[in-house]
């Protein structure tokens, strides 16, 4: 089940319910009885290490368009290596 975090709009005072999607939502504190909003917070879900990104595991045809894409990219670059004006040395 979801855990659902909720804020008093009277004290401040924020807190963690376990609620199914179905259940309604909470409207009263706990602590004082105001009024409560749900909000948002990050998730616990990472994902971490390899294999997760297209370049991780890429077919044999992306492999292919990345190795032709490194080779246009160190042409480019020799390119403007030669013309770029030799340094004055004064």
């Amino acid at each position: 089940m979801p855990v659902y975090e909720y804020e008093c709009n009277q004290c401040g005072e924020v807190f963690e319910v376990i609620q199914r999607f179905n259940d309604p939502p909470v409207t009263v504190c706990r602590v004082c009885g105001g009024s409560v909003k749900k909000i948002l917070s990050p998730s616990a879900f990472v994902l971490k290490g390899t294999g997760w990104y297209v370049t991780d595991y890429p077919s044999e045809s992306r492999k292919k368009a990345m190795e032709s894409e490194k080779v246009r990219t160190e042409e480019r670059e020799k390119k403007s290596d030669a013309n770029k004006p030799a340094e004055v040395k004064s």
